[in-house]
């Protein structure tokens, strides 16, 4: 899965390869909450805009990493067999849609950014004390 950048949206795509072709099956249009009259987040603006470019009423928010869970589920419902999902770290950072990549029988590899960590469940963040080399860490105020 990819995603592809423009000002206002962007578009996820689905593309099948194999060792003789490959292709896009799939296009999703994504729209950022802004751009959702029903949304808290929608820009006054951008629905002006929405409406002037004539977008159909139904064509509303949805997170990227599920539009891209709905093409593969599409996909496999046209019988096709996807044996391994590739996503960027756009969808790999989040652990949700690894989950549900799980959740559907999945073998997946996908970009992690080089910012997110993986901690066991149990462990608790802790600060260490201060060891009077460097700048002092500055102090929580009230």
């Amino acid at each position: 899965m990819t995603a592809t950048s423009a000002p206002a949206s962007s578009t996820v795509s689905l593309h099948l390869a194999s060792d003789h072709a490959s292709a896009a099956v799939a296009w999703r249009l994504f729209l950022p909450e802004t751009w959702a009259p029903g949304s808290a987040k929608a820009d006054p603006d951008k629905i002006v805009r929405r409406t002037a470019c004539q977008m159909p009423d139904d064509i509303g928010h949805v997170e990227k990493r599920q539009l891209g869970l709905d093409m593969l589920d599409e996909t496999r419902s046209w019988g096709i067999d996807v044996p391994l999902a590739i996503a960027d770290a756009g969808y790999g950072d989040a652990a949700a849609f690894r989950l549900d990549l799980q959740d559907r029988g999945l073998n997946y590899g996908v970009v992690i950014s080089t910012t997110l960590s993986a901690q066991p469940g149990e462990a608790v963040p802790v600060t260490k004390p201060y060891s009077r080399n460097g700048r002092p860490p500055e102090r929580e105020r009230s």
